[in-house]
C-alpha cells in the first residue's frame, strides 16, 4: 500500500497503538465506470488514477484497557468521531504508520464475563495515506 499512498496528515494527532491480532484483508481498488451494453459487451472509464485501500482488523481476547481505547478511538470526537474523522495507525506487518479512519459500524462482543474480555471481530479501516 506504501507504494501507492501518498503523504496527507490526520485529522487528530493521535495514534491506534492497540495491535490487532490480524490483519485479514489487505483491498485495494481503483475508482471506474463499468458501462454495460444490451449485447453484454463494456465500456469501463477510469474515473482516477488514485488507489484506494482498506485494511480489515481483528482483535480477540481483548482487557478492558484495550476494548475501552478501541471503543474510544471511534466514538470520542477527539479520535475518530465515528467514521468521519482520521487518525493514525501503524500496520503490524509492514511497518508504516498510515493515516485512517473507520469505514463503518464497531463491533464489541464481550466474550468472557468473568475476567471481563472483549473481542471485535471485523473493523474495516479506510487508508487515506502514510504519515
Amino acid at each position: 500500500m506504501y507504494d501507492y499512498l501518498s503523504q496527507v496528515t490526520a485529522d487528530n494527532n493521535v495514534t491506534l497503538a492497540v495491535t490487532p491480532n490480524k490483519v485479514i484483508v489487505e483491498e485495494g481498488e481503483k475508482t471506474c465506470s463499468i458501462h454495460v451494453g444490451d449485447d453484454g459487451s463494456e465500456e469501463r472509464v477510469s474515473l482516477s488514477d488514485s488507489s484506494i485501500f482498506y485494511c480489515i482488523l481483528i482483535w480477540t481476547r481483548k482487557n478492558e484497557s484495550d476494548a475501552g481505547t478501541i471503543m474510544d478511538f471511534y466514538h470520542n470526537a477527539g479520535y475518530g468521531n465515528g467514521n468521519t474523522e482520521s487518525f493514525k495507525w501503524t500496520h503490524p506487518t509492514d511497518g508504516h504508520s498510515y493515516v485512517v479512519r473507520f469505514d463503518g459500524p464497531l463491533d464489541r462482543h464481550l466474550i468472557a464475563t468473568n475476567t471481563v474480555v472483549f473481542s471485535f471481530p471485523k473493523v474495516r479501516l479506510r487508508v487515506l495515506g502514510y504519515v
